[in-house]
């Protein structure tokens, strides 16, 4: 009998003693209680909102996260980050990701950040159609997808894109369009469209998925397969919290501004205001839910990819993304 009791006492001191451990730390699958080191894609802008308004409102906390979001040094630095193990998750281009994965490096999109492309051509007021641009100047960044935006924003309008003059200017389109030294240029129209309009009323916006493009997330949130193999709490969770601040931002735009323009000082309010608003009607357009990756629009992005040059062969869509992280504990809370 004393055994019996000795042991059954043992017992209530393990039960106890995992309890006590549980609550000073120990994570589990629904709260982690971990770290969540995320790098954007850019310098913070409008397109952020949702992290810095999850941040601020502690919905990393409350999902067992602790988000540290930094900025890269170049906008490709997050498969770098994400492949080296300095980065959990980083916010990446869909067409990074789809070169990136040819190249065998294993990365997988696990939340569409926005659901439509953001990318665009601006021009001159004098270009009022793209296939105006034929035989001028037209700036590009120098990345690959430049030059697929360019081309099927050209052709989409029955103009021929191996007559326009492409120029490598960098990420310099809003300086090259005021200086005049371009007709046109590529950029993203919810950040340097906005901030041209702001100088230069009257230049022109093409947007790609005007002109033949599928609609497709632009942006996606992503994550090394080892991470969300090994880790992959960390990564529901924090898919869990960015939800929660991007549908407070879409509820609550000025709340999101403030948020984002407190952790940066140098953003001005009223572009980040104008970019948010423009930009926002993208967070969900079309999707179920925020985040969605649906793989319908997937497929036909892959396709798009591959005629445009971007990737000789065309992405594997299910290897690519993991829709089912993207819905993480919707069936169980739709609030969060």
């Amino acid at each position: 009998m004393f055994r019996r009791l000795f042991a059954a006492f043992l017992l209530v001191l393990c039960v106890a003693a995992a309890a006590g451990c549980a609550g000073s730390g120990s994570g589990s699958e629904s709260r982690p209680n971990q770290d969540s080191r995320l790098l954007l894609d850019f310098a913070p802008n409008a397109v952020h909102a949702g992290i810095y308004l999850a941040k601020e409102r502690g919905y990393d906390q409350s999902e067992g996260v602790h988000l540290d979001v930094q900025a890269p040094a170049a906008s490709t630095d997050g498969i770098k980050a994400l492949l080296s193990g300095q980065a959990d998750v980083a916010i990446v281009d869909i067409h990074d990701l789809a070169i990136a994965r040819e190249k065998g490096r294993d990365v997988v999109g696990v939340m569409a950040v926005v659901q439509t492309p953001l990318a665009a051509v601006l021009a001159q007021p004098g270009i009022r159609r793209p296939r105006d641009l034929v035989g001028r100047r037209a700036g590009v960044t120098g990345l690959p997808s430049d030059d697929a935006v360019l081309k099927s924003i050209v052709a989409g309008d029955g103009g021929d894109p191996a007559k326009v003059h492409r120029v490598t200017i960098g990420f310099n389109a809003v300086q090259a369009l005021l200086a005049r030294r371009v007709a046109g240029a590529t950029a993203f129209w919810n950040a340097e469209g906005i901030a041209l309009k702001a100088k230069r009323p009257g230049v022109h916006e093409f947007r790609v998925d005007d002109y033949g493009a599928p609609s497709y997330p632009e942006l996606v949130l992503a994550t090394s397969r080892e991470t969300l193999d090994t880790n992959g709490a960390v990564v529901r969770a924090t898919v869990r919290a960015l939800r929660r601040g991007y549908e407070a931002t879409i509820n609550d735009p000025e709340s999101a501004v403030s948020a984002l323009t407190a952790a940066d000082p140098t953003l001005k309010r009223p572009l980040t205001s104008a970019q948010l608003d423009a930009v926002s009607p993208s967070f969900t357009a079309g999707a179920a839910y925020y985040g969605e990756l649906n793989p319908g629009r997937l497929a036909a992005w892959a396709g798009w990819e591959q005629r445009f040059g971007i990737v000789k062969a065309k992405p594997d869509v299910a290897a690519a993304f993991s829709p089912a992280t993207a819905s993480t504990q919707l069936d169980s809370d739709p609030n969060k």
